[in-house]
């Protein structure tokens, strides 16, 4: 369902590499400057899936130069996203051939994972005037709490509040609300791992609520399971 769907893997690589770089940033905007390029300040190839309660899809992650690839098989589809500091864009390959996807195909689901092309495009982080709400602690970490406002046309989302760990720049928790405050979506880390020297993420759970309703409908787990 395309309500289950929006933020997922904008999520998983804002967070995917932890690194040992405070955030001393005093404004939400500079503090989201760091959060857009963190994914891929270090290269890294890994092999991933994605768990929902009666499916398994494999997945390789690769991040190098600015660039997030996922890559799934039968049929071979491999997914870009390129970040910047003030914009990303999203497209796919498929038999050779890479084409932008578009606006109208962005709620569209990515196999049948749950997550859609929308997930992966990072959008959320390029909304204007993000508003810094101070600091909270996630899980013994300390983090900036931001919220950031949908801008016009957006289907499903009001606001997105993320927490982003003051120390590594990545981001810890993702809640998606509507248009009305109520919550929608919650992403969080709930365990890391080191490969190669360097933190990662090992398990990310993702939870689906209906509006109004504090009892999540659906989870699915993205899980990196080590160098690919």
């Amino acid at each position: 369902m395309r309500s289950e769907s929006a933020f997922v893997l904008r999520f998983l690589f804002c967070v995917f590499t932890l690194l040992p770089l405070e955030v001393r940033a005093q404004s939400a905007e500079q503090i989201l400057q760091t959060a857009r390029l963190n994914p891929t300040s270090r290269p890294a190839e890994l092999k991933a899936q994605i768990r929902g309660d009666a499916s398994i899809t494999p997945v390789t992650m690769s991040l190098r130069n600015h660039v997030i690839s996922f890559g799934f098989k039968d049929p071979e589809q491999t997914i870009l996203l390129r970040l910047a500091p003030r914009e990303s864009k999203l497209s796919e390959q498929i038999s050779g051939t890479t084409r932008p996807i578009s606006s109208t195909h962005l709620h569209d689901e990515v196999r049948n994972t749950g997550l859609t092309y929308e997930d992966l495009s990072l959008g959320f982080l390029y909304w204007p005037d993000p508003l810094l709400q101070g600091m909270e602690t996630i899980r013994t970490r300390a983090a900036w709490k931001i919220d950031l406002q949908a801008p016009s046309g957006e289907p499903l989302y009001g606001v997105a509040r993320v927490w982003i760990d003051k120390e590594s720049g990545g981001i810890l928790r993702i809640e998606g609300y509507d248009k009305h405050g109520l919550l929608l979506r919650r992403f969080e880390i709930i365990s890391a791992q080191k490969i190669d020297d360097c933190w990662m993420l090992r398990q990310m759970r993702i939870e689906s609520f209906v509006a109004g309703n504090p009892s999540p409908i659906s989870r699915h787990y993205l899980e990196v399971l080590g160098k690919n």
